[in-house]
């Protein structure tokens, strides 16, 4: 591996103090399993002890923190298990270990990582001994760096996000940022601008792969619950609010409140980014005099539905198949905004807030192309509903304008694989002369 810059203080220090702090990430990982954010019968992952054993040959690990994240690494699991690769991939949530454990095929297996605790990570290392290690997006953990160059693993950063908030807390200690991003063996950036935020900071090798998140296939849904829902909705208009935070729940159902009288038979369908949420969701339907029911306790959208709570894990899919227009949330209060490629897959009309940080490029496309609307509040959400829900064709037309938005920017994991092959090449001529 090549030489470094040297450690700076602040990692030393940050090194130290996890060293001599696992008593307390102990007791972090049990209060944060009683309130159900770990999994308790895997808590020990966390810990870097393995929940089963090495598979045989060469392993590549790749780790993605949450959902879209561990999701968009897939095509590269099902790219290197052809290339002759066992893969681990490794998630921080539950909701991504769920997800990704329905969609690894053989080949894969999935483990926690584990906290950034220098032991834990070199316990972890020890025992899985990668021959490659990917990091999708922007999870630069210091231990889990220095652990990787320590042992001599290349590290590469795929599908590499860096957003301007990002940028500006990194540079507030420049040399740091070297430190770790120097150990790094290349960085795969989604756009121009985050390959040169990543230069900025001090990555030596720095390309641009584009999105993986474009050639992730759609959600699944399951066959019998789509048909089921699809019979109890009828023909009734529907429109999905989905993954929504805390704030546009409330303004998902005063929109239907505004539309009830125009759309007496309107559905309106949330799906709340965490579905420990349904019960918040339901009473701002309350708050709204609308009826609700709620997916997690066996509700169904029946006909006396007016707000129907998908308050479930990994259903996406089925509800982005059953509504034409799709508002994402995350992006009319300031979080960023959620991910459009899914539902403009699925040919829906999407629908998004001005707070869309965190897929700036996308949204662009898609409203230059015509394929999704801007709506600012809940009031301007009720009257680009109405106007969408009178006139089916102008749905249809953005939906297909949507496709055809996304197709220029399809062919990153094509792209991320390119680069991956001379890093194979080089592991299998280092198999050859080894005696």
């Amino acid at each position: 591996m090549a030489k470094a810059p040297p450690l700076t203080a602040l990692l030393r220090a940050y090194r130290t103090g996890l060293y001599l702090g696992e008593p307390a990430l102990v007791g972090l990982l049990g209060w944060r399993a009683r309130r159900g954010k770990e999994d308790a019968g895997r808590l020990a992952e966390r810990r870097g002890l393995p929940g089963r054993a090495r598979p045989t040959g060469r392993l590549v690990w790749m780790h993605g923190a949450s959902v879209g994240e561990a999701l968009s690494l897939v095509g590269l699991v099902d790219g290197m298990i052809a290339r002759g690769f066992s893969v681990l991939v490794t998630t921080g949530t539950r909701s991504a270990a769920d997800l990704i454990g329905r969609r690894l095929p053989a080949g894969a297996v999935h483990q926690y990582m584990p906290l950034d605790a220098p032991r834990w990570v070199d316990r972890f290392l020890a025992h899985w001994r990668p021959d490659l290690a990917l990091v999708a997006e922007s999870e630069i953990w210091p231990n889990t760096v220095l652990g990787l160059h320590r042992h001599g693993i290349p590290l590469l950063v795929v599908n590499g996000r860096m957003s301007e908030r990002s940028y500006r807390g990194w540079a507030r200690t420049p040399r740091t940022a070297e430190a770790l991003l120097a150990r790094i063996a290349i960085c795969l950036a989604q756009t121009d601008a985050d390959a040169d935020r990543f230069r900025r900071l001090g990555a030596p090798r720095v390309s641009i792969a584009g999105n993986l998140k474009y050639d992730s296939e759609v959600p699944p849904a399951d066959g019998q619950q789509l048909a089921h829902l699809r019979d109890l909705v009828g023909d009734r208009p529907v429109w999905v609010a989905a993954s929504t935070h805390p704030g546009e729940d409330a303004m998902a159902a005063r929109a239907h409140a505004r539309l009830k009288e125009r759309w007496p038979r309107l559905l309106t369908i949330v799906v709340p980014r965490h579905p420990h949420r349904g019960g918040d969701v339901a009473a701002c339907a309350g708050a709204e005099g609308l009826t609700s029911a709620r997916r997690s306790q066996g509700g169904r959208p029946h006909g006396g539905v007016e707000l129907y709570v998908a308050d479930t894990l990994g259903e996406l899919g089925l509800f982005y198949r059953l509504g034409r227009i799709v508002y994402l949330g995350g992006s009319l209060v300031p979080h960023g905004g959620q991910n459009p490629i899914e539902p403009t897959r699925l040919r829906a009309a999407v629908l998004h807030g001005p707070h869309i940080h965190n897929f700036t490029q996308v949204y662009a496309a898609l409203d230059e192309a015509g394929g999704a609307l801007t709506v600012t509040d809940a009031d301007a959400l009720a009257k680009t509903l109405d106007a969408l829900l009178a006139d089916g064709p102008r749905i249809a037309a953005m939906s297909r304008a949507g496709e055809a938005a996304l197709q220029p920017f399809e062919g990153a994991v094509a792209r991320t694989l390119a680069v991956l092959d001379p890093f194979i090449a080089q592991m299998t001529l280092r198999a050859m002369a080894a005696p």
